[in-house]
C-alpha cells in the first residue's frame, strides 16, 4: 500500500479532486483497474479479402428461412438442430439484445472477434455452443456502448470461458462512460439498468483498452471511435448515467469529458458509442452500428471519412429507430439510400416500421436478419 500511496497514479488522482480520490481508491481496492488507451489508427485502414458476420443473439428467429446467395452475399441460415440420437432437438434462443461474431480473412491470416454480449449469459453461451463458436479462437472483444442489452451476458461469458481465452485478450470500449451505472425509464416506470463489472474484466485477465479515437482491431477491422453528430439524426436519451464510484462500481469522473465530470446524473448522449467496420477488397466498407444511438448515417459517414473509402458495401446492426416517428424513420431510410450501400441488414432495435419503409425505398438491397444467420461478404 505504501508504494501505491507514493505513486504517480495517486498524484494524478489527487489532482482530479476529492470525489475522484474516494471513487478511485474504492475502485482500486476492489480490483477496478483503469484502462489503457488503444493505439489510434495511423495510415490507411486494413483491407480484408472476406468477412463473415454471425448473429449470435438477437430478438428474431425464423426456423424456415433458407440459406441462399443474395447478390454476391452468402446468407447462411440456422434452423432447428435435430440430433441423430435420442437427445432432444435444439433451437437457438432469442432475447432483446445483440451479439455478433466476426471472422475475417486476409490471405491465409484469419481473425475472430466478438462484438457485444447480449442480455444474458444463458442465451449467449447456449447459442455459441449450438453455433460452434470457440472463444479460444477470439483475437479481441469489443463493446459498442454501455447498455445492459449489449453487455448483460459478459460476466457469465467470462466466468465460463476465462480459462479458454487467450492471455491478455484485448477488450475495446469507447470510453470510461461505459462503466457509469445507468437508470432507464421515466417516472414511476424508471429503475436500475445495470452496470459494467470492471472487476470481472480484471479477474478474466483481459487487456482493457479505450478506443476513443479510430483504432485497428486485430489488424483486420477498425473502429470509428467517437461518432460526431453531423447529420439530421437525433440522439434519444433513453437512459441516464450516474457519475462517480458507488460501492466499488461506476465510472471515474476524471476520465469523462470535462463537461460531465462534476455532474451527478447526466443524460446519455452516447459519446462513448463506437461502430466497427471492415474494408473488404473490391467491395467497400461493411459497417456494423450495433445499436446506432449516434445515428446510422452518422456512423456510416464516420467510417467513410476515417477510411477514405467512399463505397459502402453493407450497413448492418441495430439502428435504434423503433422509438422514432415514421416520418423520421423515412427520412433516415432516404438518407441511407443516398449513401447507396449494396446491402442494408437491420437488426435488434431497428423496428418493423423502419424495415418496411426501407424495403419500400431500397427493395432487394434490404436483407432480413435472423438469430444464427451468417452473412459472408467478399471472396
Amino acid at each position: 500500500m505504501d508504494s501505491y500511496l507514493g505513486s504517480a497514479e495517486r498524484r494524478r488522482i489527487l489532482r482530479a479532486g476529492a470525489g475522484s480520490v474516494l471513487g478511485a481508491l474504492a475502485g482500486g481496492l476492489l480490483g477496478s483497474s483503469r484502462a489503457a488507451t488503444a493505439q489510434p489508427l495511423t495510415g490507411p485502414v486494413p483491407e480484408v479479402d472476406r468477412v463473415a458476420i454471425r448473429v449470435v443473439t438477437d430478438s428474431y428467429l425464423h426456423l424456415f428461412e433458407q440459406s441462399r446467395k443474395i447478390g454476391d452475399v452468402q446468407v447462411q441460415r440456422v434452423g432447428q438442430i435435430l440430433p441423430k440420437d435420442k437427445s432432444n432437438p435444439r433451437v437457438l434462443l432469442n432475447e432483446w439484445g445483440l451479439s455478433l461474431h466476426l471472422e475475417s480473412a486476409q490471405g491465409a491470416e484469419t481473425r475472430q472477434v466478438l462484438i457485444d454480449f447480449g442480455w444474458s449469459p444463458q442465451t449467449l453461451l447456449y447459442n455459441m455452443d449450438i453455433l460452434r463458436i470457440d472463444p479460444a479462437q477470439f483475437d479481441a472483444l469489443i463493446l459498442s456502448h454501455g447498455h445492459y442489452d449489449h453487455f448483460g451476458g459478459l460476466v457469465g461469458f467470462l466466468q465460463a470461458n476465462r480459462a479458454k481465452l487467450k492471455p491478455g485478450l484485448p477488450f475495446y470500449l469507447g470510453g470510461e462512460e461505459c462503466f457509469c451505472t445507468r437508470e432507464a425509464g421515466i417516472g414511476d416506470a424508471s429503475g436500475n439498468f445495470g452496470y459494467l463489472d470492471r472487476r470481472a474484466i480484471d479477474d478474466a485477465g483481459l487487456k482493457l483498452l479505450f478506443a476513443e479515437r479510430p483504432t485497428v482491431i486485430g489488424g483486420h477491422a477498425f473502429t470509428t471511435g467517437m461518432i460526431p453528430r453531423e447529420s439530421f439524426e437525433r440522439v434519444l436519451s433513453p437512459t441516464r448515467m450516474t457519475v462517480g464510484i458507488r460501492d466499488g462500481v461506476g465510472c471515474f469522473p476524471d476520465q469523462l469529458a470535462p463537461e460531465k465530470r462534476n455532474m451527478t446524473v447526466a443524460p446519455d448522449d452516447f459519446q462513448h458509442e463506437q461502430a466497427t467496420a471492415f474494408n473488404v477488397k473490391g467491395k467497400g466498407l461493411v459497417v456494423m452500428t450495433s445499436c446506432g444511438h449516434r445515428g446510422v448515417v452518422n456512423s456510416a459517414r464516420t467510417a467513410m471519412k476515417i477510411s477514405g473509402v467512399t463505397k459502402v458495401h453493407a450497413i448492418l446492426g441495430g439502428f435504434h429507430l423503433a422509438p422514432h416517428p415514421p416520418d423520421y424513420q423515412r427520412q433516415t431510410a432516404l438518407a441511407i439510400k443516398e449513401l447507396n450501400p449494396d446491402y442494408l441488414i437491420p437488426m435488434h432495435c431497428s423496428g418493423e416500421v423502419f424495415i418496411s419503409i426501407a424495403m419500400q425505398e431500397m427493395g432487394d438491397k434490404v436483407i432480413r436478419s435472423s438469430t444464427g444467420t451468417r452473412f459472408v461478404f467478399g471472396a
